[in-house]
């Protein structure tokens, strides 16, 4: 079994592949690293410009129907678990910059079922915008967010989960950088200006209120400290 995977659920933005790479060397990472992209993507040609040139093993790309964010991250998170310790998301517009920053990671979890984020020098502590969990996590709950979720309240959840099970760790020293126009590090964009909208908003918030107090979280949470139990 490998150890860590980082699903990169992108679309519209593929000059964010070498710029994810550069990452990549820069810090050293020895995690593996997969693209997931929208196949209806109209810049599906940049995509595969960017990747089919690449000669990696560790480095991959997958393409299937567009599902938002949450659902192309599931897709992916679900289908690659049995083969990772360690699953992780960041957004396209993350950007790692602390060296040894998965190693650390793996530090972490390897105690045994938990969640692990850095600081994104935007949300830092308060948000887990970029994330990694034990894959045992998925394999337990069916997926890595909620499946109603679209795009936003995926972070809250995993804060939910981690809080509730009291297995979450900050490392505020390991910088996933978020280059995101509410910080001023990126302009808007289609993408932005879609996953923003107030219909993904309200849909987002109403799905993730209606988890968190009907039963949902506690359903999950239930599930989880079980298999934490079963581990120790």
């Amino acid at each position: 079994m490998d150890d860590l995977l980082m699903i990169v659920p992108t679309r519209g933005r593929p000059d964010s592949v070498p710029a994810i790479l550069d990452c990549w060397r820069r810090t050293g990472a020895t995690a593996d690293l997969l693209f997931a992209v929208d196949d209806d993507d109209p810049m599906l040609p940049g995509y595969r410009e960017h990747m089919e040139n690449l000669n990696d093993p560790h480095i991959r790309w997958r393409t299937g129907p567009r599902l938002r964010m949450c659902g192309t991250l599931n897709a992916a998170a679900v289908e690659e678990a049995p083969r990772y310790r360690f699953l992780a998301f960041m957004g396209d517009d993350h950007r790692p910059r602390t060296p040894g920053w998965d190693d650390r990671f793996r530090i972490c979890m390897s105690a045994g079922p938990g969640i692990v984020y850095g600081n994104d020098l935007l949300q830092g502590e308060i948000m887990a915008t970029a994330v990694a969990m034990t894959s045992d996590i998925v394999t337990t709950l069916g997926y890595m967010a909620p499946p109603a979720l679209i795009h936003l309240c995926l972070d809250l959840v995993w804060m939910d989960w981690g809080r509730g099970t009291g297995r979450i760790t900050y490392l505020g020293d390991v910088i996933l950088e978020h280059m995101h126009p509410a910080n001023g590090k990126a302009d808007i964009d289609a993408g932005y200006i879609e996953c923003n909208s107030s219909a993904v908003s309200t849909a987002d918030a109403t799905t993730y209120y209606d988890y968190r107090d009907n039963g949902g979280l506690q359903a999950d949470l239930e599930k989880l400290r079980a298999l934490i139990e079963e581990a120790a």
